[in-house]
């Protein structure tokens, strides 16, 4: 196959496709002449907050395709406006000439609906109470009622759950295994729900991860909230509960977008992605409206220089259902292809309106060796404008995670999601200390207003750096020679994407 893909031009294992987009849109203007080979600081000097501004008019405009199916913007996997998107994308990258091959490459991915849910244990409403993102309905859709039963240990062997836990809803600790293995191993002893509760302060909300048949609807509630529920259950009280969820989950196919250059050498790429996708429930101008649009801005001033190194760019779909376009690409990566990608960048919210400027803490020590290199080359890019910055966790949130778990060096920056900004971060960047880095983190008024235009810029032109460091030489940054995995136990991670996992 690899052979006979060869003369199509590859992108990472995928035939470049010229699909012509449904709706091609208006593009910026090119120079002419001949081209020199990309600088830092030319490149840099061609990204404007207004030129990112005026994409992100036209990304809103395209999430509120999705109003007439959900009532609201949205670029949902699977919405009019994600598939707008997508035509955005394509077209944009189509339409700057023959500098990119462009591949359409398409994969099944889960998605799943909540349209109601509600928890009552004993006389009580657990003000707490979520259901798992990809959580399969109640029975007939409809309210089932059965006796609180408490399941031994943390739930993740078939001999904790009792053999009353039939008609019943299980009462599981989080720890150990992921919650679909928890709900998993409730539906098999035949519960009819089952509830986790947190083992840490604060709330709970995760997701079940892939879809099991035996699977059972299941909340997650906080430490707090269930703390009288498992006394009195330890006492032999009985704890009557009903559990309701209204959800659908589903196959669907969607679309990753890859464009490499087609000067550089092909066996040294700098790779770089952001998600095209947004939640269900708004138009994700910040998440990853942001990321998106400055890898197309980006993309866009690249064309006018030649490089020495190809250069990948990658807009991964359904990000937000768990990292599933990026998983995707990387599983079917052979062995070649994989080395050919010297390191991979990630970024995802980079125009916080809270922000602050974030660098994932990617160690050579627990990552494949090159991680450290990369995160060392954005902090000397804050420090020697002047910029402060922090470091945040490595710990699977993003896109990034299946390179680093295939061998591959990986890393990026971001400006905070649902995180509170403390009072040293205030002194470090301004802001709201107490508020969130992003306030509308998920939510609908994800919008226009949702941006910061000074960080926006600032991180774009760091993209912009790390693209042109890297698209010129790889000089003094470690070599592939092998697909080394780092004896770390990833599968531990809590995350595997922007939700928790276990």
């Amino acid at each position: 196959m690899k052979s006979a893909a060869v003369s199509l031009g590859l992108i990472g294992g995928i035939s470049a496709l010229r699909i012509p987009p449904s709706q091609p849109l208006e593009q910026l203007p090119l120079t002419d002449g001949r081209k020199g080979l990309v600088s830092s600081e030319e490149l840099q000097g061609q990204i404007h907050a207004g030129n990112l501004l005026d994409r992100a008019k036209v990304l809103y405009s395209l999430a509120e395709r999705g109003i007439d199916e959900y009532n609201h913007p949205t670029r949902v996997i699977g919405s009019e406006g994600h598939l707008a998107t997508l035509d955005y994308i394509y077209s944009t990258i189509v339409g700057l000439g023959d500098y990119y091959d462009v591949a359409n490459q398409s994969f099944p991915a889960v998605s799943g609906n909540v349209f109601e849910s509600r928890l009552v244990l004993g006389h009580e409403v657990p003000a707490s109470a979520h259901a798992m993102g990809l959580t399969p309905p109640t029975k007939d859709k409809q309210p089932v009622y059965g006796q609180l039963t408490l399941v031994s240990n943390q739930g993740c062997d078939e001999a904790d759950y009792p053999s009353k836990l039939a008609g019943a809803i299980a009462l599981i600790e989080r720890g150990t295994c992921p919650f679909g293995t928890k709900s998993e191993l409730a539906g098999k002893a035949g519960a009819v729900a089952a509830v986790v509760y947190n083992n840490e302060a604060g709330e709970l909300s995760g997701t079940l991860g892939t879809p099991s048949p035996n699977h059972v609807a299941t909340f997650g509630i906080s430490d707090s909230d269930a703390a009288p529920y498992v006394q009195q259950l330890k006492e032999g009280k009985k704890v009557d509960s009903i559990a309701y969820v209204d959800a659908t989950v589903d196959t669907i196919h969607t679309t990753n977008i890859i464009a490499q250059t087609k000067e550089g050498d092909p066996e040294n790429c700098v790779m770089l992605g952001g998600h095209s996708d947004s939640v269900t429930e708004g138009p994700g101008i910040n998440d990853d409206g942001s990321g998106t649009l400055t890898l197309l801005e980006v993309a866009t001033q690249l064309s006018k220089y030649s490089v020495n190194n190809c250069v990948r760019f990658a807009w991964w779909a359904a990000e937000e259902e768990g990292l599933l376009g990026s998983d995707y690409y990387v599983s079917v990566l052979s062995e070649e292809e994989n080395l050919k990608i010297r390191l991979f960048m990630d970024y995802d919210m980079l125009a916080s309106p809270n922000f602050a400027y974030q660098v994932y803490n990617a160690t050579n020590a627990v990552n494949p060796v090159g991680s450290e290199e990369l995160r060392d080359l954005y902090t000397k890019y804050y420090t020697s404008h002047g910029l402060n910055f922090t470091y945040i966790p490595f710990d699977g949130r993003s896109d990034y995670d299946a390179f680093i778990r295939n061998g591959i060096p990986g890393g990026g920056i971001a400006t905070g999601a649902e995180g509170v900004k403390t009072e040293e971060e205030q002194g470090l960047f301004g802001g709201v200390a107490g508020s969130w880095y992003d306030p509308c983190y998920h939510q609908l008024c994800d919008d226009l207003g949702n941006v910061n235009a000074t960080a926006w810029e600032i991180n774009s032109r760091l993209v912009a750096h790390t693209v042109a460091t890297y698209a010129v030489s790889f000089d003094g940054f470690p070599a592939r020679t092998s697909i080394s995995r780092k004896t770390v136990d990833l599968e531990k991670r809590k995350y595997h994407g922007p939700k928790l996992v276990m």
